[in-house]
């Protein structure tokens, strides 16, 4: 060591070790100390201690509270005044002076930290969060004695380096927890076929991970599942569109609404508001106009274009042949009076019509030539003619000839105008056959025309007053004539002149010149009313036909078995749809030929074979022809067959057959199963329970739906010995086995049966109920849920 620096060392201590001869109290030291200071010599601050015995300057306080948070990697200036024993007011001057000077540092709510700290504290964080796949920033706050806020921003800028997680809603989670969760979002939201709200799907998978972790699990937040959705959507991950207020429509539903829209508006040319709004499509006329730009909203309706060219074809060929058509005729069903209306409003070769006074509107629906209309007046001017009163007419003279503005159909006043007249008045008239939808394009009017030529000979005589009476009316007259200066006036000549036939006489002549007009009174409305209960009730029929039908498939490889199967469905499907339609029709015959039927629902009649021929004779041509064929399908053996003749008979009466779609046949055997296994499970009567659970059976094996008698149910179960699980077909056999034992001994049992057949259908019963029955239906409904 350099020697100078050993001389200095040795000086040092010597001086140390030497008493002073000259000791300062602690009063001179506070005052020698004030001198240097008031001099110069000292040009530094000092601060005093807590304890006022001692002298620190800034610059070693700041060290000292620089070392106090090296230490710890955070203090609080509360605990640094205490510490140092230095004021708070100078700890809280100088501490602001470090934190400036460092960045590292922060100085929060009276504590100053740093980075190094908040790098440890969050690599705990993420340990815990390793372990734990979540926690909640409150904890976390609450441990470190800090604010959420506070812990949010020391977190943010660490996650995904030293923090291996996600923040969200609360809630910090592990990138696999957070992988579990999307997982689970995304599987309900792709699960989702209809509008749903969001919000109740975020409650339904709380309760689920409140079931899988229990009390220990943290709640998820639903803002987190809502975050998750959004980032899904935004992927492609999910389909569809969502709405203020969390209503989700899947993309599977939009496209579902449209394919059932565009599908039933192809097939029928039409399509109901209502319809629309059970697809829950909002606003469905805007919806649907700016859909089918062509199409026409009408106010119950929207229809094709080809609606209007059928009907414009309709009645430019009844006004052509100088004949009368009612548009409802030729409309179809679903198209109302009103709707009627506005569709003939469109009609070019009606509107031509009218302007050059070919044709006249009568009530909402009805179109008449002007040739027809003429024909009936000159007809009754024939029988005034008759009377001797044909010069009233004549000589220009009003004859009040409404056309039956008293008519029971209402029908309007006659107008040779420009515009349709009495649209307020109701009309419920059909000229002709509603059937042969097909033929609509030709001219559906009246075809009895030529009834206006007929021999004069076949008119009714009016009856007329007694010369007597007529005299006597005479010389009332010509006294009041006499009295008024010889001239009649003008009010009682009107009045004379419009009483000359009364309304129900004028009705009367029109019906006997034109006997097809009877079709506008009541009977029209009731063939309506009658077409539409039919076809309500075929649609529900022929869905259920088509969806038992495709079970059939699967037996055609047993020519035995699908020949009982077959006749089955035929007997007990098909006989009550055909029975129906025959009476349907038989009564709108007689409707439309003007014939009264009593009303009243046959739907419990049941029909022999000569009951059906005999109904079928009533029928006219093709229509008859199409029934006898049914007739013969229903005797048959293959049902399709007979389904083929039922779609035949329906189209030629002006009925639809509703084709069973995929989308449907889900929907129905969803609603199917869940029928049948509430059966199953509620079913307490051994022998009734063999079907049901044999059906349920195999529906679950081929998904569809089975219809079999009691004959064919052992072959059904012989065919289900490969689908079944080794231990439920033998419990199966078994329970089919001890039936039909049990059926034997009850078929052969008498009045006088012994006491020991009574004990073995006694035992064979308790075995179903007690023993087999309780297995199935466990084994059964065990597979029906999973």
């Amino acid at each position: 060591m350099d020697p100078e620096l050993l001389e200095l060392q040795r000086q040092l201590e010597a001086a140390q070790s030497a008493r002073s001869s000259v000791r300062l109290s602690e009063r001179n030291v506070v005052e020698l100390v004030q001198k240097l200071q008031e001099r110069g010599i000292i040009d530094f601050d000092l601060l005093h201690t807590t304890s006022g015995k001692e002298y620190i300057t800034s610059d070693h306080l700041k060290h000292e509270i620089k070392m106090e948070i090296k230490k710890q990697g955070r203090a609080s200036l509360v605990d640094l005044s205490d510490t140092l024993g230095v004021d708070l007011y100078h700890i809280e001057r100088q501490s602001q002076k470090v934190v400036s000077d460092d960045p590292t540092l922060m100085l929060i709510n009276g504590e100053i930290m740093s980075q190094s700290y908040w790098d440890t504290v969050t690599e705990e964080i993420n340990e815990k969060l390793q372990e734990r796949s979540q926690i909640a920033l409150a904890e976390i706050a609450a441990q470190l004695h800090i604010g959420s806020d506070l812990v949010i921003s020391i977190l943010e800028p660490r996650l995904g380096t030293i923090v291996k997680g996600r923040l969200e809603g609360g809630q910090l989670y592990t990138p696999a927890y957070v992988s579990r969760i999307t997982a689970m979002v995304r599987g309900a939201a792709r699960g989702i076929t209809v509008p749903t709200n969001l919000p109740s799907v975020w409650n339904s998978l709380q309760q689920q991970l409140q079931e899988m972790h229990g009390a220990s699990g943290v709640s998820v937040e639903g803002s987190f599942f809502q975050s998750i959705f959004n980032g899904l959507l935004k992927e492609g991950a999910v389909l569809g569109s969502i709405r203020p207020g969390g209503q989700w429509t899947p993309a599977v539903f939009a496209h579902a609404q449209k394919e059932s829209v565009d599908a039933f508006f192809s097939q029928n040319s039409y399509i109901g508001y209502d319809m629309l709004q059970k697809l829950a499509i909002p606003q469905p006329k805007q919806y649907l106009e700016a859909r089918y730009p062509d199409g026409i909203a009408l106010d119950a309706v929207f229809v094709h274009p080809s609606v209007v060219d059928m009907l414009d074809t309709a009645v430019g060929d009844a006004i052509e042949n100088g004949h009368w058509i009612d548009s409802l005729s030729v409309l179809p069903s679903y198209i109302s009076g009103p709707d009627a209306t506005k569709i003939l409003s469109i009609c070019p070769s009606l509107q031509k019509a009218i302007k050059s006074s070919k044709a006249v509107v009568f009530g909402e629906s009805c179109v008449f030539s002007n040739v027809f209309i003429k024909g009936i007046f000159g007809r009754l001017e024939k029988d005034m003619d008759s009377f001797g009163i044909r010069h009233n007419v004549g000589q220009g003279r009003s004859v009040n000839m409404n056309l039956g503005s008293e008519h029971k159909a209402g029908s309007g006043q006659y107008s040779e105008g420009k515009d349709l007249v009495d649209n307020d008045t109701s009309s419920a008239g059909v000229s002709s056959d509603r059937g042969s939808k097909k033929k609509r394009g030709k001219g559906t009017g009246s075809t009895k025309g030529g009834s206006l030529e007929k021999d004069d000979d076949n008119r009714e005589s009016i009856p007329v007053k007694s010369k007597k009476a007529h005299r006597k009316n005479k010389d009332a007259g010509s006294s009041g004539d006499v009295k008024h200066g010889g001239k009649k006036s003008p009010e009682k000549m009107k009045e004379e002149n419009t009483n000359i036939f009364p309304d129900e006489l004028i009705e009367q002549k029109v019906l006997a010149v034109a006997p097809e007009l009877e079709e506008l009174g009541g009977n029209a409305e009731r063939r309506r009313n009658l077409l539409d209960n039919l076809q309500k009730q075929i649609d529900e029929a022929v869905l259920d036909m088509q969806l038992y039908e495709k079970a059939l498939d699967v037996f055609e490889d047993d020519p035995a078995t699908s020949g009982i199967l077959h006749k089955h469905l035929l007997r007990s499907m098909g006989t009550p749809i055909v029975d129906k339609v025959l009476i349907t029709l038989g009564k709108d015959s007689k409707l439309k030929n003007g014939m009264e039927v009593e009303d009243g629902e046959e739907e419990q009649v049941r029909l022999s074979t000569a009951d059906r021929n005999s109904l079928v004779k009533d029928l006219p041509g093709a229509l008859s022809l199409k029934a006898q064929a049914l007739i013969e399908a229903l005797e048959g053996k293959r049902f399709d067959s007979f389904m083929d003749a039922l779609r035949d008979i329906l189209e030629e009466s002006g009925l639809t057959f509703k084709k069973l779609d995929k989308r449907l046949e889900r929907t129905m055997l969803h609603s199917y199963r869940k029928d049948l296994t509430a059966q199953v499970s509620s079913e307490n009567d051994p022998v009734s329970f063999l079907p049901k659970v044999v059906a349920l059976l195999f529906l679950q094996a081929y998904n569809k739906a089975l219809q079999a008698p009691g004959r064919a149910v052992g072959a059904v179960i012989t065919l289900l010995k490969d689908k079944l699980p080794a231990s439920t077909y033998k419990v199966l056999a078994d329970y089919h086995s001890t039936t039909v034992k049990l059926l034997a001994l009850q078929a052969a049992a008498t009045d006088d049966e012994e006491d020991c057949t009574s004990d073995r259908m006694r035992e064979k019963k308790e075995d179903l109920e007690e023993r087999l029955m309780p297995e199935l239906k466990s084994l059964v409904l065990g597979t029906s849920k999973e």
